[in-house]
């Protein structure tokens, strides 16, 4: 047992084996129970959450914090053999190396666990404001969590190299020179995008769930971020948008409407007795003024006509502005626009549907 082997004796290199096996079995067996002791302290501030809301956040960085502390004890239980000449630990050399590769690996697995502490108090905040009727907290709240873990981003970096590699902050942004410049010029399009997302928050132009168009795009805002906003088209496909673009574009806030417009064309066959057709035409312009769903804007027209055909301009509003209420109500009209046409011998060619609704 005092024999010694590369300067350690066999207890030596049991005992750092039984710290390491200790701290997998460590990170295995209490890593749940752990959670739980911080779930219980930071529940009475967020009731909204239950614990399998929170193990899934800070298990994994918490085990490898386990891990690094047990790993970092063992190693130093043992002692490098004389011969391999390696410097003292506040030198320059392997220890050295060692040493900062482990308090850098502790400040980035705790600066994780602090990232996914922000991620759970927004899940908090943002189950407390979807019982609001208030739109705004929905797209704040997220906001302000990218935010804050920035900050921490930062921070985190400011601290290792002022504290780990006493490094002079103010010394090196100063010595930043044209490289300064540089990174300046490159953080330009996020700078326009964060004041785009402050432009968008205080204006108000839209909230979460709007559906909202701006030149070819139409899609219904999902989240507004820290740099561009989340968008999911009609196709269901995502679209990222930068805020800078958003807010420089010309909005419409579909969701704003107070109804929804139908604009058709439709294509008759010339019809033997104009009377007919005027007959028609005041038929079906008098279902859609005395249908429940549609407002008293309605226009049926004779448009124009040509050698073949007459066109038909159906122009009404429609009272309810969700989508799938408005296409059941507008092919409820459209039936019985058809019985009408049907029973004045009136022949549709073809029908045209209008963008813009």
């Amino acid at each position: 047992m005092q024999r010694l082997f590369l300067g350690n004796t066999l207890h030596d290199y049991l005992t750092a084996i039984i710290i390491m096996v200790a701290g997998i079995l460590c990170q295995l067996l209490f890593t749940k129970i752990i959670a739980r002791l911080f779930f219980k302290i930071l529940q009475k501030y967020s009731t909204e959450t239950h614990f399998e809301d929170f193990v899934p956040l800070v298990r994994k960085p918490l085990s490898i914090f386990i891990l690094l502390v047990t790993f970092y004890i063992s190693f130093n239980i043992l002692t490098f053999p004389v011969g391999w000449h390696l410097a003292a630990q506040h030198q320059f050399g392997l220890r050295f190396i060692l040493n900062k590769v482990f308090q850098l690996s502790i400040v980035m697995v705790l600066t994780w666990m602090l990232l996914r502490l922000v991620d759970y108090f927004g899940l908090v905040l943002m189950r407390r404001a979807h019982v609001l009727e208030s739109k705004f907290d929905d797209q704040i709240i997220p906001f302000f969590k990218e935010s804050i873990k920035v900050i921490v981003l930062i921070l985190t970096v400011f601290f290792v190299l002022g504290v780990l590699f006493h490094i002079n902050i103010a010394s090196l942004v100063a010595g930043l020179g044209i490289g300064g410049l540089a990174v300046a010029l490159a953080a330009k399009e996020t700078l326009e995008n964060l004041i785009g997302s402050f432009t968008i928050f205080l204006d108000k132009p839209f909230h979460v769930g709007d559906i909202v168009q701006f030149g070819t795009t139409t899609g219904t805002v999902e989240r507004i971020g820290f740099r561009s906003t989340k968008l999911r088209t009609f196709e269901k496909t995502i679209l990222i948008v930068p805020n800078k673009k958003i807010v420089d574009a010309e909005l419409d806030n579909l969701s704003q409407r107070t109804e929804r417009r139908v604009k058709q064309m439709l294509q008759l066959q010339q019809p033997k007795d104009i009377n007919v057709l005027k007959a028609a035409l005041a038929e079906i312009e008098l279902y859609i003024a005395n249908h429940e769903q549609t407002t008293n804007e309605q226009k049926i027209r004779l448009d124009n006509f040509s050698a073949g055909s007459i066109n038909i301009l159906l122009y009404y509003f429609v009272r309810p502005v969700d989508w799938d209420l408005y296409i059941d109500i507008k092919s409820d009209i459209n039936f019985t626009i058809v019985e009408i046409l049907l029973k004045h011998e009136l022949r549709l060619l073809q029908a045209q549907y209008v963008a813009g609704q």
